[in-house]
């Protein structure tokens, strides 16, 4: 199983952090060892002072795939999910600035949240889902799928150019703007067309 990450797929969340805007998809991956356990709080690592919330769409693999046509991709996956990629910035910042990869700040144990997954048929148009993340009952991330630079076949096309997609593997779909930093305390809560997919607290 392997998660695999769009960045960059959202106009103004490129802006917010001022980015330059890519001309194919940004990819990285996190490993298995980064999920957050079901139920568990998460632990802001000692290595930041900033980590960032990224919540994300996710839709999970279901047969395997290689070189997928984007008019075949709706047949990879039949489950959408919401997540959060947790974003070490201060530590991203400094491996950017040097040309390093990301992985420290993006791929470390509990970086990425999985909520509940809901069955793609309860979901009228993919390329039209509303989702937000409220941190401490407050909206901070309100997104639309419709505004994804690539949407989620296109995704599936591009990434099985590069990587065979296998049953069981999720793709995180990129990050609309208003991320954030978490402290201790914070509760995060995700929803998807308006039904809660998970709840954290932040230690």
């Amino acid at each position: 199983m392997k998660l695999i990450c769009i960045g960059r797929n959202y106009t103004k969340h490129i802006e917010e952090l001022e980015n330059e805007k890519p001309t194919d998809p940004v990819v990285f991956l996190k490993p298995d060892t980064s999920i957050l356990l079901k139920k568990q709080p998460f632990f802001i690592p000692d290595f930041s002072d900033d980590v960032h919330h990224e919540l994300e769409v996710l839709i999970k693999i279901n047969k395997v795939g290689k070189h997928i046509d984007k008019k075949f991709a709706h047949k990879y996956y039949n489950e959408i999910g919401l997540g959060i990629d947790f974003t070490a910035r201060d530590l991203q910042s400094k491996l950017k600035e040097k040309g390093l990869p990301w992985e420290k700040a993006k791929a470390f144990d509990g970086a990425a949240v999985i909520g509940k997954w809901l069955p793609k048929k309860e979901v009228d148009d993919v390329n039209n889902i509303k989702f937000q993340l409220l941190k401490n009952d407050k909206v901070v991330q309100d997104g639309n799928t419709s505004h994804m630079l690539w949407k989620i076949d296109e995704l599936i096309e591009y990434v099985s150019k590069y990587f065979t997609l296998k049953i069981g593997d999720i793709i995180f779909t990129g990050t609309p703007a208003g991320v954030g930093k978490i402290i201790a305390n914070d509760t995060l809560k995700g929803f998807l067309n308006d039904k809660e997919l998970f709840s954290i607290r932040i230690k």
